[in-house]
C-alpha cells in the first residue's frame, strides 16, 4: 500500500511509457483475444453440460465438438467458394 501511495505522490507514473494503442483494451487485437477466451469458456461449459448433465462419455463430447468443427469448416469453405466465384 505504501509503495502505491509513494508511486502516486512522487509522480513516478510520469516515467512509465503508456501502453501502445495496439495493446489497448479496445483494440482489435484485445477484442479478438477476448472473443477467443469467451469461445473457450463456452466450449468448456458445453463439454461439462454434455458429460455431466446428459451423461455422454468424454470421448463422445470430443466427437461432438470435432464434428461441429468439421461442419463449420465445410460451411465456411462453401461460403468462401461461393463468394470467391464472382
Amino acid at each position: 500500500k505504501a509503495a502505491f501511495i509513494n508511486f502516486i505522490s512522487d509522480e513516478e507514473w510520469k516515467s512509465i511509457e503508456p501502453v501502445s494503442s495496439w495493446f489497448g483494451p479496445s483494440s482489435f487485437l484485445m477484442s479478438s483475444m477476448s472473443a477467443l477466451f469467451k469461445l473457450s469458456m463456452w466450449i468448456r461449459h458445453g463439454h461439462g453440460y454434455l458429460t455431466e448433465n446428459l451423461g455422454i462419455p468424454v470421448w463422445g463430447s470430443y466427437a461432438v465438438f470435432g464434428l461441429a468443427t468439421l461442419f463449420l469448416g465445410m460451411v465456411l469453405g462453401l461460403v468462401s467458394a461461393v463468394l470467391g466465384a464472382d
